[in-house]
């Protein structure tokens, strides 16, 4: 009867849960393997990125455990960020806002509880081996209390600053971004060659693509070089549509080669005019409000939003005969990650971490980590030399960790929390002890902390920093970080920082980088394009091993399109396992297992073994070694001396089999969690030690058995018979249809003098008659 594999995973999830198969033992005195998963979004779904990263995660810590580590194995959700709080407003019709942080915090923790639910459920499906005792979730008091403590080691190294400066700023979500939020994102455009005009009237052409920032205009810059331009250093020009007159000067960050070679400065349109509004200690004109409008500053703009606002100063500037060309141009600007909304930059007072200075030291100290691909470190590497901003923390959302930060009311002095009571919110707790100045009155800091700050801290998270000194020394570093490729910026990096800055030690030993899972053209799977495959439907269509088997195809860091042929392909091969193991536990049932007597073995037996003993640690070769070696060559030249011979030949043959068998069994566990387990269990059972297969240890190679000449005679058979069996099915006869004469044709006739009678026990062969020839060849008469 067929095995049902959708109810035969549920049987094995329930009996692994059970039986805590993957729980982690704080009194083990076996080595320890530590795995900083990724916290996914709580939105009650997986997606098959999750199923893709997190299975090739999973076969990580199943081969870890097979090899005798104790796996710390834990996961987290992240819920705190502004999807999960936009989430919850909209399933329980609220509004942030209308509730203290405190109490919004409480709904969001239980208001998740019904989309977490479906997404364990959604992990265990897949077979992951989370230890889910030690889940956590990124707001929740453990990780507040994490970040709060980071925020107040980071300030005792005098590593945090708050100013009013020049910050990047999203106008769509109306708060601070940091760099690494940013995308670049290409957009059509044009060059405007506008006409400033000098005191005597004279037409200076300046081109620029953002017209709308003429009200914030400051200065006009020139190439030191340029003699185009000389003239008009130091002298002033009037701003086109507005009473406005600005100075000329020299710079070398102007390019001669880019537009018309000289360039207004506004604040703040790009890095480099917040460069010149330092180094030239110019004025602040700020015509931009927070949420993307034109303040007083843009006149009759005022109140228009910034695209707007762009194409009525167009209109108008042509109406002047002030604009004297436009070119249509595509050029890349910082787009909001989130959102994808052009970044302003805007004047506010912000928090920040100073680390601008260590950039080399951190791409230095990066290279101790054993990266996968290592081609990856090359990402970490260009994306910090390309930061030009020190880490902006601050968010100016209602929703998240709270700042553990206090101002005096009547002195301006920052309070920052005792270590002793955290976490706070500093919007409903109070300092305990009055400001220097005397006052007891306080405001508490109302922005949150950048998400990044605390998911920066999954080490610390997992590893009990706050709770536990003593297990924390045991545990940090961590072994291995499982992340995608998108957010080596994002998190990767800012883990990192934190690692050094709080333990002076890297935040783990290796970092294994994964692709994306993309659609079937290449594509990144979203929603808005009706390319999304669920991860459930494959797994209702075909089988949990059939995800977890596509998951392992590919080479680690590869995007990989999603090919539905290789869900059929791994269902495919979980029956053939599952059939095989059934032949060979069948043929197999009066052999005394484990026991190989190697005095005995033919050469057909030692080929088979050492083939085995070359396998990689990947799914490809053992996949390959099974099905095109074992299953479709060995079973078949084996069959008749294990039915037939019971003398010592027909045992040797059994005990290979099932050595073979009982060993593909353990190499394809971590792949395949549920077939294996299923069969080891069921077929298996007297060479079971532990309580699971994937507590067994892992098969080491035993060199003994190479045997070079045995290798050359096994290919040459499985060649013979590959042929006999493709001249059959072109003749349309059955494979096992008798045949009365096989002539071969092959370079070295000695190599099948020892096993002529393999190739005709197993093809049916009356008379077999093997020539030497240079040209390979099968000629078979029925």
């Amino acid at each position: 009867m067929a095995l049902d594999l959708h109810e035969n995973e549920k049987k094995w999830q329930q009996y692994w849960e059970k039986n805590s198969i993957y729980k982690f033992d704080r009194k083990s005195k076996k080595p320890v393997y530590s795995i900083d998963t990724p916290p996914p979004t709580v939105s009650g779904t997986m997606h098959m990125g999750h199923a893709f990263a997190f299975s090739q995660q999973d076969f990580i810590a199943r081969y870890k455990k097979m090899r005798g580590f104790n796996v710390f194995h834990p996961i987290g959700f992240d819920n705190n960020g502004l999807a999960t709080a936009l989430m919850v407003e909209k399933k329980k019709k609220i509004k942030s806002k209308n509730f203290s942080r405190e109490e919004f915090i409480k709904i969001v923790l239980e208001g998740t509880l019904e989309e977490e639910k479906k997404m364990i459920a959604a992990f265990k499906s897949i077979g992951i081996s989370f230890d889910w005792t030690l889940l956590y979730r990124t707001i929740d008091k453990l990780a507040r209390k994490t970040a709060q403590h980071s925020f107040l080691d980071l300030n005792r190294q005098e590593r945090l600053y708050r100013k009013d400066a020049p910050t990047m700023w999203c106008p769509n979500c109306e708060t601070a971004v940091a760099q690494a939020e940013l995308e670049d994102k290409e957009i059509a455009s044009t060059f405007n060659n506008i006409v400033f005009k000098t005191e005597k009237g004279k037409e200076i052409i300046i081109a620029t693509t953002r017209p709308e920032l003429l009200p914030a205009c400051v200065a006009v810059f020139v190439h030191p070089t340029d003699g185009r331009y000389k003239d008009l250093v130091g002298k002033k020009l009037k701003v086109p549509l507005f009473d406005l007159w600005v100075p000329v000067k020299e710079d070398p960050r102007a390019d001669p080669e880019k537009g018309t070679g000289i360039v207004m400065c506004c604040t703040f349109g790009d890095q480099t005019d917040m460069e010149w509004y330092y180094a030239h200690n110019l004025p602040l004109r700020m015509a931009i409000t927070k949420d993307g409008r034109l303040n007083e500053l843009g006149e009759k703009y005022r109140g228009q939003k910034i695209v707007n606002a762009r194409k009525e100063i167009i209109e108008d500037l042509k109406k002047e005969g002030l604009l004297k060309e436009q070119k249509p141009i595509k050029h890349d600007v910082n787009v909001h990650e989130r959102c994808k909304t052009e970044i302003e930059i805007l004047p506010s007072k912000q928090w920040f971490v100073k680390y601008l200075d260590l950039k080399d030291e951190f791409i230095v100290k990066a290279e101790a980590l054993q990266w996968v691909p290592p081609f990856m470190k090359a990402r970490y590497d260009n994306w910090i030399n390309g930061l030009q901003w020190d880490w902006s923390i601050s968010r100016q959302r209602h929703y998240g960790v709270p700042f553990p930060v206090w101002y005096c009311k009547k002195c301006g002095e920052i309070i920052i929390a005792e270590e002793k009571d955290l976490p706070v919110d500093p919007l409903k707790d109070k300092p305990k002890k009055k400001c220097k100045c005397g006052s007891n009155e306080f405001i508490g800091e109302k922005d949150t902390l950048d998400t990044w700050f605390t998911s920066s801290l999954t080490p610390q998270i997992n590893c009990r920093w706050v709770e536990d000194k003593a297990f924390f020394e045991k545990m940090f570093p961590m072994d291995l970080r499982p992340q995608g490729h998108d957010i080596i910026a994002l998190w990767a990096f800012n883990t990192v920082v934190k690692a050094l800055f709080h333990q002076q030690k890297l935040p783990w030993k290796t970092i294994t980088i994964n692709g994306w899972a993309l659609d079937p053209k290449g594509k990144k799977m979203s929603k808005s394009l009706g390319n999304v495959v669920r991860p459930e439907e494959m797994i209702d269509k075909y089988c949990a091993d059939a995800l977890r088997y596509w998951a392992g195809l590919p080479v680690l860091g590869e995007d990989v399109p999603f090919m539905e042929k290789e869900m059929v392909s791994g269902r495919k091969f979980v029956t053939k396992l599952i059939n095989a193991s059934r032949f060979v536990i069948m043929a197999t049932k009066d052999i005394k297992v484990g026991k190989i007597d190697k005095k005995k073995l033919l050469p057909e037996d030692k080929a088979i073994l050492f083939d085995k003993y070359e396998f990689s640690k990947a799914l490809n070769p053992t996949r390959n070694f099974f099905w095109l070696e074992f299953a479709d060559f060995y079973i078949e030249e084996v069959k008749s001396r294990v039915y037939n011979d019971k003398g010592s030949s027909g045992k040797v043959a059994a005990a290979v089999l099932h050595e073979i068998a009982w060993k593909t069994l353990l190499l394809l566990s971590p792949f395949l969690s549920y077939a294996t387990e299923e069969i080891a269990q069921t077929q298996f059972k007297s060479r079971l030690k532990e309580k699971s297969i994937h507590l067994e240890s892992w098969p080491e190679a035993d060199t003994s058995l190479i045997d070079e000449e045995a290798e050359k005679i096994g290919d040459a058979i499985n060649k013979v018979v590959a042929e006999m069996r493709k001249k059959k099915t072109e003749a349309r006869k059955p494979l096992n249809a008798p045949v009365k004469k096989a002539v071969v044709k092959i370079e070295d006739p000695k190599v099948l003098k020892e096993v002529e009678d393999v190739i005709k026990r197993t093809m049916s062969v009356k008379n077999l008659e093997v020539k030497k020839d240079k040209e390979f060849s099968v000629k078979i008469e029925f």
